[in-house]
């Protein structure tokens, strides 16, 4: 046998064992028809890449790829979850805001970082404790931020307030002006009405000496009469100079009025008949009723 009918054997053989229309020809013939993706961006062929490969480990081996699962993020840096706390801390159990009743952000911050304490001094710690304090739509929108996206608390308090704030709740000056202490009031009650409106009013800057002549102000007319020529300091002053005297009820003046006796003596004196006396009642700045 010459070496070309050897050749030509060992090709038959070959076809024998790998016909054409056996699977390693398909798969190349398919893998040479696949189009070749050409992405903008080395991110996007990778995914095409991936997914391209993840079909075919699904397909010929029945191997379903590991799905990515969601974890818990943080927006601050990772390292700030390292800080200790101070010495003896213990957490304190933070009222929570949910973003769905009627505590404003100004008063939910406030009270934040009352409750907070000794760790309110570092901002690391402030920022890690917030979360704490949220519950609700309010916590989904904490872990929702980008990474990196909250280096101090002044960077999380300005979110927070551009998020969740609404002036709907905000007091206006006007609404310190018109208030007016009620007949059955004590002075205490009428001061501690208006604090409360006046923190309300988080974009309103007033000193104490003019917060207590609001507060003046709106007292009953006999008592301003009365202390017309004193000044306060402050709301506490205008409470104590005031209440610890004997203050009493304002009582609306009463129309005065007096009845008296009259003899009609319209009738001619030679007449028989008795006089007639009547009734009649004086009204002052009234129409006499009778």
């Amino acid at each position: 046998m010459n070496l070309a009918q050897q050749v030509d054997g060992q090709q038959a053989a070959a076809h024998a064992m790998f016909p054409r229309d056996r699977a390693p020809q398909r798969h190349v013939e398919a893998y040479q028809q696949v189009p070749d993706p050409q992405p903008a961006h080395r991110q996007d062929a990778d995914a095409y890449w991936a997914n391209k490969i993840a079909e075919v480990m699904r397909d010929q081996f029945g191997i379903k790829p590991k799905v990515n699962t969601y974890s818990y993020g943080t927006p601050y840096p990772p390292a700030y979850d390292l800080i200790p706390l101070p010495n003896r801390y213990k957490v304190p159990d933070f009222t929570k805001f949910s973003g769905q009743d009627d505590t404003s952000t100004m008063e939910h911050v406030n009270r934040f970082i009352i409750q907070c304490g000794e760790a309110a001094n570092r901002d690391e710690l402030s920022v890690c404790l917030f979360s704490s304090s949220l519950s609700g739509s309010a916590f989904t929108w904490f872990i929702s931020l980008p990474p990196n996206s909250v280096i101090t608390w002044a960077d999380l308090e300005k979110q927070f307030h551009k998020y969740f704030f609404s002036r709907v709740h905000e007091k206006k000056i006007t609404n310190l002006v018109r208030l007016r202490q009620h007949n059955d009031e004590s002075v205490e009650s009428f001061v501690q009405r208006l604090r409360d409106v006046k923190n309300k009013c988080y974009s309103l800057v007033v000193d104490d000496r003019q917060l207590s002549d609001l507060a003046f102000q709106g007292l009953l007319p006999h008592i301003k009469d009365k202390y017309a020529s004193q000044e306060f300091e402050s709301l506490s002053h205008l409470v104590q100079s005031i209440s610890d005297q004997d203050i009493k009820a304002f009582e609306p003046r009463k129309a005065w009025n007096k009845k008296v006796s009259f003899v009609d003596e319209a009738t001619s004196s030679d007449s028989d008949e008795e006089s007639v006396i009547s009734l009649a009642e004086w009204v002052k700045n009234k129409k006499p009723k009778s």
